[in-house]
């Protein structure tokens, strides 16, 4: 479909001027005055605003910012004459695109119009990608209400608005990524970039390299400059994970940052301003490290400014309904399956497994389940070996169990209806099942209501 111009200007010959010169590349509406313009702008989506500085009795200047406080704003693009570019650049500070003088060179004018367009089409897929990072990495994809991840929530909340370092501690598993993340997504930084280094995966040499860059020449095989990953991540944060790998000489250099907050390249001695905010994680013990002197201690109180701490899956059972539920959903959705329920064995064969492996294994488990199941019940069969061997054998988990596969359901069921404003439909959608089976369960419970 032809993108849409709305062309604003008192003077008919010019209007007509340009509707005959654009009118086919685009969908043209007219108007003579800001009453006119408003009339198209409410009852029809408009790409792009093409209006004059001077509309008779109006000005141009008061149309702009209505039109920018419009649900689909449409990019504005001033004229004026010759004497009125003071006003036009006036116009550009209060969120016009551009301006062009009168008399309109055409040429020039498609060609401004082709590129505010092009600029318009990126920001809103930015805008969109913004969202749906935040849809994946925002607080509502730590799930569970248990008090352990009550905690982990609280200091997230309360870390994320400041600029304080904060290490994430935890199991291989527990989501510290994720946790790092949520920070940056809820921080007054959270509009720059957000950028993971995985510091076990490269050799001191190369994460050297990597965080700092380097200048053409610093060393064999260096055959341009290259921007590290502390360049890469001005004015935004920058996640080191699996910090406790890091050797010395680079445990100095990141001190050095933390300190001096300057850097400087490998083969340069240019000092580089550091604008980030640094948050690292590991899963292993670094005030035990830093007791054998294999982790600097001052690095070590650098980074340990707040200490967030993720807990193993085996000590929040509680949690373990809730997010089989979600990864059900999930992985039915990733794999073009219909949506799945576990039955109640393998429920609790789920919440009796110890998970060494925490939340991640639980998706992969879960997953299995979803591919491997052959009817809409997930058994105890169609779960992975390891977790079906952990129940044939009986072992006893170390933590809490959950509620009972009742009340649990029951819970579900509860919050679904409560987000959902007692939408069955919108609520079934969200638990993974279907509306009919969600109404069955209500019938059973029909303390729980529902519209």
């Amino acid at each position: 479909m032809k993108k849409t111009i709305l062309i604003v200007d008192d003077e008919k010959n010019t209007r007509d001027g340009l509707r005959d010169s654009l009118e086919d590349e685009y969908e043209v509406y007219v108007a003579a005055d800001a009453a006119g313009a408003k009339a198209v702008m409410e009852t029809d989506r408009v790409d792009l605003l093409l209006t004059d500085l001077r509309l008779g009795a109006d000005d141009g200047m008061e149309l702009l910012p209505w039109a920018l406080r419009q649900n689909q704003a449409p990019v504005c693009i001033m004229m004026t004459a010759y004497g009125g570019i003071e006003s036009a650049v006036e116009a550009m500070k209060l969120g016009a695109y551009d301006f062009v003088t009168k008399p309109v060179n055409i040429d020039r004018l498609e060609l401004l119009l082709k590129r505010a367009l092009h600029g318009s089409e990126l920001e809103r897929e930015n805008v969109r990608l913004r969202e749906q990072i935040d849809k994946r990495y925002g607080l509502e994809n730590f799930i569970g209400d248990s008090p352990a991840m009550a905690h982990v929530l609280e200091t997230i909340r309360q870390v994320a608005p400041s600029r304080a370092t904060v290490l994430v501690t935890g199991e291989s598993g527990t989501g510290k990524e994720l946790a790092a993340h949520a920070i940056h997504r809820l921080s007054p930084r959270h509009r720059g970039p957000f950028v993971a280094v995985h510091c076990a995966a490269l050799s001191p040499q190369l994460l050297e390299s990597e965080l700092f860059g380097h200048e053409k020449g610093a060393f064999t095989g260096a055959g341009e400059r290259r921007i590290g990953r502390f360049e890469q991540a001005a004015g935004g944060t920058l996640f080191l994970d699996e910090i406790g790998e890091i050797d010395a000489a680079t445990q100095v250099k990141i001190l050095r940052v933390l300190g001096e907050r300057v850097f400087e390249r490998v083969g340069g001695n240019k000092p580089l301003a550091a604008d980030v905010r640094l948050l690292a994680a590991t899963n292993r013990d670094l005030a035990g490290m830093v007791a054998e002197g294999k982790f600097r201690e001052d690095l070590f109180f650098r980074l340990n400014v707040v200490q967030l701490l993720l807990p193993p899956l085996r000590d929040r059972r509680g949690d373990i309904p809730s997010l089989a539920v979600h990864f059900l959903r999930e992985a039915a959705k990733e794999n073009d399956k219909p949506p799945r329920e576990l039955t109640g064995e393998a429920m609790k064969c789920l919440a009796a497994y110890d998970w060494p492996g925490n939340v991640r294994e639980l998706r992969a488990a879960i997953e299995h389940g979803v591919v491997m199941a052959t009817g809409p019940k997930i058994t105890l069969r169609d779960l992975p070996a390891a977790v079906r061997e952990s129940a044939a054998s009986g072992t006893a988990p170390r933590g809490p169990l959950p509620l009972n596969l009742v009340e649990t359901e029951l819970s579900l069921m509860r919050r679904a209806l409560a987000e959902c404003r007692g939408n069955r439909t919108l609520a079934a959608q969200k638990l993974g099942i279907s509306r009919r089976t969600l109404h069955r369960k209500l019938r059973e419970h029909p303390e729980l209501g529902g519209t």
